[in-house]
């Protein structure tokens, strides 16, 4: 059944929407411009959203990424007052943006295996 989904996780999945939607829409500042959300994790109680994000281009770069942090933390309350008014929630949970770096090491795990096949070709040639 459907039902049988948490309402933390089908919340999450709406957070994740509209924050994207309101970093697209309303938030001016250029230091969040190649910001993507990658997923949002909210525990059970509602209160509080770790908004993990990426950027599009430059990610590699850790001031880059610093900046891209310190903008989002100055735009959480716009952000928030957002999703408030589009989610009509009673209590809107207070967000907190992290870099995700899951994607970074999946990264570099699948350039070490293109490494050693590309290394197990040349050893057979």
């Amino acid at each position: 059944m459907a039902t049988d989904v948490k309402r933390s996780v089908r919340l999450s999945a709406r957070v994740a929407k509209e924050v994207a939607w309101a970093l697209g829409r309303d938030v001016r500042d250029p230091r969040v411009g190649d910001v993507t959300v990658t997923r949002v994790e909210m525990p059970d109680d509602l209160r509080s959203a770790r908004v993990y994000v990426r950027l599009l281009s430059g990610g590699d770069d850790a001031a880059k990424r610093k900046e891209a942090l310190v903008g989002l933390r100055r735009a959480s309350g716009l952000v928030k007052r957002t999703i408030a008014g589009r989610l009509g929630l009673r209590v809107t949970p207070e967000l907190a943006f992290f870099y995700d770096e899951g994607l970074d090491d999946l990264t570099r795990i699948e350039q070490l295996l293109e490494e050693v096949k590309a290394d197990e070709r040349r050893q057979k040639s």
